[in-house]
């Protein structure tokens, strides 16, 4: 009796399992690469998600900030406030006293740059809380307080703001008794001062 061939079949089946093991090993590889891939690609969307979100709430509350600070410029120029050091009455109409060049230490007030030159605007430090400061705190001459610091979700600092006279050339202006314009920049921070939103008005004080 011949038992060789017995043998050789045994020995093909052995070949074909291994290298059905082989190729089972193989894509459950390629399977384990793809479902790695997939899942940091959906961390990452998470953490884009995440941080797109938290950038959108700083900038509303620094957008809000710098709305607050154009309502307490607007309480400064025209009153009324409970400040002890209110002045109200710098904000004349026809009067430009108290704004100089550069804009005013502690006070904020403004002339306009010539013509040709940076907007007073660009060039002062709003992030300059000192007392040489050309900017006005939110509050230092209306009495006004507003909830910030580094705790919570909250403003890391007040706003800022500086009021700039412009001459008014609509028809009740005249060369005897010309009227002036106000023109108020501030800028408001977000829970961290590096976000920042600016805002601009036009305030006629009649």
């Amino acid at each position: 009796m011949k038992y060789q061939p017995l043998a050789s079949s045994s020995c093909a089946a052995t070949r074909v399992r291994s290298k059905q093991r082989g190729f089972s090993l193989i894509t459950t590889l390629i399977l384990l690469i793809v479902v790695t891939v997939l899942g940091i690609g959906a961390s990452q969307m998470v953490l884009l998600s995440e941080r797109a979100t938290r950038f959108d709430r700083d900038t509303q509350i620094a957008f809000q900030e710098a709305e607050a600070a154009l309502i307490d410029a607007e309480f400064d120029i025209r009153g009324p406030n409970t400040s002890a050091s209110q002045r109200v009455a710098t904000f004349s109409a026809t009067s430009g006293l108290g704004f100089i060049d550069g804009c005013g230490t502690g006070t904020g007030l403004c002339l306009p740059a010539a013509d040709g030159q940076k907007p007073v605007w660009y060039t002062v430090d709003f992030t300059d809380e000192s007392s040489s400061a050309k900017t006005v705190k939110f509050g230092d001459f209306t009495g006004r307080t507003l909830s910030t610091g580094t705790s919570g979700i909250r403003p890391e600092m007040p706003p800022r703001y500086i009021i700039e006279v412009l001459p008014d050339n609509t028809s009740g202006s005249s060369a005897s008794t010309p009227k002036k314009l106000f023109r108020v920049t501030a800028m408001g921070f977000g829970p961290r001062k590096e976000t920042q939103a600016v805002l601009q008005m036009i305030f006629r004080k009649e």
